[in-house]
C-alpha cells in the first residue's frame, strides 16, 4: 500500500461517529417588525427602489420610467415584453436589453435583498447584463432576516440561485460608493402579490 493509501485509510478508519447537527435559532426581533417598511428602507439604502402598489398601467409605468428603452426582456406573466428570456440562448447576447422584468419568490428585509435563481431567469444573464432590472415581489414573501431567507428551497433545488441587494455599486476607491459599477444600473422593486396577475 503506497503512503497516500494508507493515509487515506488511516483517515477512513478513525472518522468521528455522525452525529445531528445542532439546530439554528431564528435570531427574530422581539418586537414585531413592519417587514414591508424595513424592506423599503433597507433597499434604499442601497440606491434600490421600491413601488409599494402595482401600477395600473404597467406599459406606462415603464415608458415613463426608462424612457428610451427599446428591448424588454419579460420573465413574468405579467408583462409580455417584446423579447423573452429564451431569446438570448447565447449568454453574451443579454449585453443588448434595455429593460430585465423578473419575479422574485422571496425579499428579505433586514438587508433589501430579493433571491433569484435559474428558474426565474431562465437564461441567467439577463439579470447582469440588462441595463436596468425590475422585480415583482409579493409582500407576503418578505422575511425578516437572512437565517429565515437560507430556509427556501431553492437554496437546496436550484442549480443557481443568489440574493440581489440593489443596482451594482462599489466602494473600493477612497471608500466612495458608486452606483453603478458593473451590472444593472437601477433595481426598482414592484410589491406585486401573485394574485394580482394581470397579464398586459
Amino acid at each position: 500500500m503506497s503512503v497516500r493509501d494508507s493515509i487515506l485509510q488511516n483517515v477512513r478508519n478513525n472518522q468521528p461517529s455522525p452525529r445531528e447537527l445542532p439546530a439554528i435559532p431564528t435570531f427574530h426581533s422581539e418586537q414585531s417588525v413592519d417587514l414591508k417598511t424595513r424592506f423599503t428602507e433597507a433597499l434604499k439604502e442601497l440606491a434600490g427602489e421600491v413601488v409599494t402598489e402595482p401600477p395600473a398601467d404597467f406599459d406606462l409605468f415603464l415608458r415613463k420610467r426608462f424612457p428610451d428603452a427599446k428591448t424588454i426582456c419579460s420573465a413574468v406573466p405579467e408583462y409580455s415584453g417584446n423579447k423573452k428570456p429564451e431569446d438570448f440562448s447565447r449568454w453574451s447576447d443579454a449585453g443588448a436589453i434595455d429593460v430585465t422584468i423578473v419575479r422574485s419568490p422571496l425579499g428579505v428585509a433586514e438587508t433589501g435583498s430579493v433571491l433569484l435563481s435559474d428558474e426565474e431567469f431562465r437564461v441567467n444573464t439577463i439579470g447582469f447584463l440588462a441595463h436596468d432590472i425590475v422585480i415583482l415581489l409579493d409582500p407576503a414573501e418578505i422575511v425578516e432576516n437572512i437565517h429565515d431567507a437560507y430556509v427556501h428551497p431553492h437554496f437546496r433545488d436550484k442549480a443557481y440561485s443568489l440574493l440581489m441587494s440593489g443596482p451594482s455599486g462599489s466602494a473600493d476607491i477612497g471608500g466612495i460608493t458608486v452606483h453603478p459599477a458593473q451590472g444593472v444600473m437601477t433595481l426598482t422593486v414592484i410589491f406585486w402579490p401573485r394574485a394580482q396577475s394581470n397579464t398586459t
